[in-house]
């Protein structure tokens, strides 16, 4: 019986650490949303889904965030980025179509490459293989737009699946599988907890709740798990806000943006404990 859903959203690498600190600051209080029957993982999302069912304690991963940023590579979304994914939106009739232009800004960049962004990749994850669990990480075709989602039944690789999800278009390069270029979920939606349909407990972990234009809004997505589920939103307070500061990618800010999780987690504790029961 389907009950329990994980959404882990979208935020960069400071979002990875937030919601690892979310989780690990509720399991401090003996709260474990690692019990899911399912997660659905949007890029940074992805990183912690996977991260989260690869048998690795809770507090082994949130240490591993206090540690300097090591293979991470540092970028930012500055306002010129912004700005294109805007535009895009305004010059698009669809939401396929807005995901085809800004694939085509995906599929400009030159560097880093698609190895070397692998590499980063493949180190955060703890294993390399599929959980049991039902795990879904969300992507986009960067060539048709279309929206997909893998998971183990695809036989795609775990880290070319979460590095597509992570695929930030115009900063990190495309993730090529079967001859097909992909780049990150986010760009349908920061969280796509829409997948989480028909669970009677969803938890929404998102360090992002905006969207606009024709990327979905995570609050008309909670109204519609609401029809038939019962969802909770987790989202920065205003410590975590100050630690993750304006770059999401910026990895020096880890620790920080960890350590204000941790804290809003063990604050939320109690309140999560009566929810996921």
């Amino acid at each position: 019986m389907r009950t329990r859903a994980l959404v882990l959203g979208g935020g960069g690498v400071t979002g990875v650490a937030w919601e690892l600190g979310v989780l690990a600051g509720l399991s401090d209080r003996g709260v474990d949303f690692g019990t899911a029957d399912l997660i659905v993982g949007t890029s940074a999302g992805a990183v912690v889904g996977a991260q989260l069912w690869s048998g690795t304690p809770i507090a082994a991963l949130y240490a591993a965030q206090l540690e300097p940023p090591g293979a991470e590579i540092p970028a930012r979304l500055g306002s010129g980025w912004v700005a294109r994914i805007a535009w895009s939106s305004v010059l698009s009739r669809s939401p396929e179509s807005f995901r085809r232009r800004v694939g085509r800004t995906a599929l400009a960049l030159a560097e880093p490459t698609e190895a070397q962004r692998r590499e980063v990749i493949a180190a955060r994850l703890p294993s390399h293989e599929w959980p049991i669990g039902s795990l879904k990480i969300t992507a986009v075709d960067a060539v048709s737009g279309e929206f997909v989602v893998f998971d183990r039944d695809t036989k795609v690789s775990l880290v070319d699946a979460v590095g597509a999800s992570c695929a930030v278009p115009g900063v990190w390069p495309p993730v090529t599988i079967g001859g097909r270029r992909y780049m990150d979920g986010g760009m349908r939606s920061s969280t796509n907890a829409d997948l989480a349909v028909g669970f009677g407990r969803i938890a929404v972990i998102a360090p992002i709740t905006r969207g606009g234009g024709h990327i979905g809004r995570v609050t008309e997505e909670m109204r519609i798990v609401g029809q038939m589920g019962r969802p909770w939103l987790i989202s920065p307070d205003a410590a975590a806000k100050a630690a993750i500061g304006g770059n999401v990618l910026d990895p020096a800010r880890r620790a920080g943006a960890a350590q204000a999780g941790r804290a809003q987690g063990r604050d939320l504790a109690e309140q999560a404990a009566q929810f996921w029961k």
